[in-house]
């Protein structure tokens, strides 16, 4: 079978910076939509959760962490010029760096840290089976815990989600469509995972 055509694409910035407050996805939204307004233009827009370790209230960023920004591939030329800028994010500095492409692979486990949606884990399934129904995706999921993203004015709750024995035009799919609200806060967002046992 042809894999699908793919209009996705993740972008790869290095970045440089020490720490973050653990609601930092708003404030990091707003910033990149400061120095490239059209990636507001876009719904399926997504900002990959950031690298780090949590403290308390902080998030150490891991010294390999990037900012990756999976987009359609209409928004590459804008979106690279966000290499070499620098972001004030809640007054914690990143300086972003070069970017690279990477393409949408099809690995057969993805996850994702959280995907919005549901009071509870049995409300929360029923959406995600209704949403792999919509995209004719036949896989077996796991879903993990019950995690809240906020900062001092809104918040986004829902459940990490590890998706496994998916068929490689399947994963494609789901990497593109993503699930539920929240992608430019990297809600929802699926990337590759190896083991399925650990939910973190």
């Amino acid at each position: 079978m042809n894999r699908p055509a793919v209009e996705m694409i993740d972008l790869v910035f290095d970045l440089r910076g020490e720490k973050l407050p653990v609601g930092y996805p708003f404030a990091l939204w707003a910033e990149l939509v400061r120095l490239v307004p059209q990636l507001a233009d876009k719904e399926n827009v997504g900002v990959l959760p950031l690298k780090g370790s949590e403290n308390k209230d902080l998030i150490l960023l891991n010294k390999r962490a990037k900012l990756i920004l999976r987009l359609p591939v209409s928004l590459t030329d804008e979106a690279a010029r966000l290499a070499g800028t620098q972001l004030e994010i809640l007054k914690n500095p990143l300086s972003v760096g070069d970017m690279k492409l990477r393409e949408l692979q099809p690995y057969p486990t993805l996850h994702a840290q959280l995907a919005a949606g549901g009071e509870d884990e049995a409300e929360f399934m029923e959406s995600v089976l209704a949403h792999f129904s919509a995209l004719e995706i036949s896989a077996n999921t796991i879903c993990g815990i019950r995690r809240t993203l906020s900062d001092d004015m809104q918040s986004i709750s829902g459940f990490s989600l590890v998706v496994h024995d998916l068929k490689p035009d399947d994963s494609i799919r789901l990497q593109c469509a993503g699930m539920g609200t929240g992608r430019q806060f990297g809600c929802g967002i699926f990337v590759p995972y190896k083991v399925i046992t650990d939910l973190e």
